[in-house]
């Protein structure tokens, strides 16, 4: 999907400007992630990668 960040912001419910600014210095939420998967239509998984590659999941997904 091709979507700028500004159109990204106003389908999260956010202004470009704060979502911008959000992004500078990388305070995006675990929920702004998750929405931002929903509008881009893809999975968000959070997850502990240990060292040896194998990751633990977390939260739902």
């Amino acid at each position: 999907m091709n979507i700028s960040v500004s159109e990204l912001a106003r389908r999260i419910g956010q202004t470009p400007q704060n979502f911008n600014k959000k992004l500078k210095r990388e305070t995006v939420t675990l929920d702004e992630l998750k929405a931002i998967a929903d509008v881009l239509g893809v999975k968000f998984e959070q997850a502990f990668i240990l060292p040896d590659g194998n990751e633990i999941k977390t939260g739902k997904e």
